[in-house]
């Protein structure tokens, strides 16, 4: 049988030509030959396996980066790479099911632990680190609101993130009911990115990011923008409840890169959204969420979580240690990382009163 065309060969391998093309411009599956008048793509019939293959990975949802690396390992390791990749997807499924079923419960009035009446106990953190000769990092906490910011581009950062954080400060002493929490805090955003384009002058344009919660009685209300992060310390497990607004992440969502990958890639910084970057409308994520006592909650900037990886995130926030001394542990793993940033964090435990 000669080669086929990338109609064809899509038919018979049941793909798209869309996918197919995607594939060749990431090196998993290049096309046997390139007809030189038309430009069409040619495939061999010995490539079949090989696609359909890429198509069953694909089915169980490995990103495209980790496919590439199953492609191209010897079929043992291959082998134990899909089945390390399903290991990891079991445990995330288990711990969204175990979430789901507990949200399911706590909506239908079943559970027992909605809480009427919480507060924080927090403590709050922010060092220049071992490198930085200034530092533009910004965080705020009460018993109300929560807050990081991270400011950057030259000296206007450190006021770019100070009035990201002031133009929220006020929410704090309005008596809001849950309802209204994430329009005034959009409201808030909106505002927020008023003030550091202000700050810009013609030789510098700050900007800043903010992770932020919001607290009316057991409802919190998260706004996020840049790559700080927020994370929530449940029942023994830690979930990330931001994503980051980097181009390297957009890559991670496209299946592009991996996640080891984008940890070291050169371009990890480079924001896509952030206070002050302009635009028509500030997008920013807002989401509603219910404290339960026994929560802790942790904000930081990318100072701590660039350089301390996920587990010992977990390890120190899971100690039984105070807010207080969390937070210094916190600065010390950054500092035992090099500190190459500046550092900021809140740690706030949810208490009932």
């Amino acid at each position: 049988m000669g080669l086929l065309t990338i109609g064809a060969f899509a038919q018979a391998a049941g793909l798209t030509p869309k996918a197919l093309r995607l594939y060749d411009e990431l090196g998993l599956l290049p096309p046997a030959a390139i007809d030189p008048d038309s430009g069409y793509r040619l495939y061999d019939p010995d490539q079949l396996g090989q696609a359909r293959l890429i198509a069953q990975l694909r089915r169980i949802g490995m990103p495209l980066a980790e496919i590439a690396t199953v492609c191209h390992s010897e079929p043992v390791v291959a082998a134990e790479l899909i089945s390390s990749y399903w290991r990891k997807v079991t445990a995330e499924t288990a711990a969204r099911g175990r979430l789901a079923t507990f949200l399911v419960d706590q909506m239908s009035g079943k559970g027992s632990t909605m809480l009427e009446t919480i507060d924080f106990r927090y403590a709050v953190g922010c060092d220049a680190g071992t490198v930085r000769e200034t530092n533009e990092d910004a965080v705020y906490a009460s018993s109300r609101l929560l807050a990081v910011a991270d400011g950057m581009r030259g000296p206007g950062g450190a006021e770019a993130s100070a009035a990201t954080i002031d133009a929220l400060k006020p929410l704090e002493l309005a008596d809001l009911p849950a309802a209204e929490l994430l329009t005034v805090l959009r409201d808030a955003v909106a505002e927020a990115d008023r003030r550091v384009r202000r700050a810009a002058t013609d030789d510098h344009r700050p900007i800043s990011t903010l992770t932020a919660i919001l607290r009316s009685g057991a409802q919190l209300a998260l706004v996020h923008i840049g790559d700080t992060r927020a994370y929530l310390l449940r029942g023994g497990e830690l979930f990330q409840l931001t994503q980051d607004h980097t181009y390297v992440q957009s890559l991670v969502g496209q299946g592009k890169l991996s996640c080891d990958e984008a940890a070291s890639h050169k371009q990890r910084t480079l924001l896509v959204r952030a206070l002050g970057a302009g635009g028509p409308q500030i997008e920013a994520d807002l989401a509603l969420r219910t404290a339960l006592a026994g929560d802790r909650y942790l904000l930081c900037s990318d100072g701590l979580s660039a350089v301390v990886n996920r587990a010992a995130l977990y390890s120190t926030l899971n100690t039984a240690a105070d807010p207080e001394h969390t937070v210094q542990q916190l600065i010390e793993l950054a500092y035992a990382h090099g500190g190459p940033d500046n550092i900021a964090c809140v740690v706030a435990d949810v208490v009932a009163v």
